[in-house]
């Protein structure tokens, strides 16, 4: 008679979809979506911001020297984006190192850089219970980046425009 293999609690099965070799799944989603949400609220705060310095100083980005004036605003929009972009990375390095995936905070910050643009060196990694949010880090870079590139091209056809208004 063949015996039938058990199957421990922990393995994957249907009955306990977010479980597999002792890892949390599902606390890595949570995790990863409540840092990707973080994330995205801070970066609307920063355009909002953007906003709202740009609506404020309006009229003088149309006078004079549009060039010159186009060059510096988009410049000073772009590492006020940046910035933003930063923050985020450094929310996840802080988080990586809350949930002792790194010692110190320079492998943690390389990591995050490293992962939230996409490159993914491979050099320096997560443990094994964690390594769902090296995907969900990078996904949200691409979000950000996404939503920082959107911004920026709604700034320059809109400031654009309003020069070109001017004008006339």
């Amino acid at each position: 008679m063949t015996e039938i293999p058990t199957c421990p609690i922990e393995a994957a099965s249907p009955f306990f979809p977010f479980q597999h070799d002792g890892q949390n799944m599902l606390a890595q989603l949570l995790v990863g979506s409540a840092l990707i949400c973080v994330t995205i609220v801070i970066q609307a705060i920063f355009i909002g911001a953007a906003i709202k310095m740009l609506t404020h100083f309006g009229a003088r980005l149309v006078t004079g020297s549009q060039i010159a004036r186009l060059i510096i605003t988009l410049t000073l929009v772009v590492l006020w984006m940046l910035l933003a972009l930063s923050v985020a990375v450094w929310i996840w390095a802080g988080a990586f190192i809350g949930l002792g995936q790194f010692a110190d905070l320079e492998t943690s910050l390389y990591f995050s850089v490293v992962s939230f643009t996409t490159l993914g060196f491979g050099d320096i990694v997560i443990g094994k219970e964690w390594r769902l949010l090296s995907g969900l880090i990078a996904a949200n870079g691409l979000i950000l980046f996404s939503l920082t590139t959107a911004f920026l091209l709604e700034f320059i056809v809109r400031l654009r425009s309003a020069q070109t208004a001017h004008e006339d």
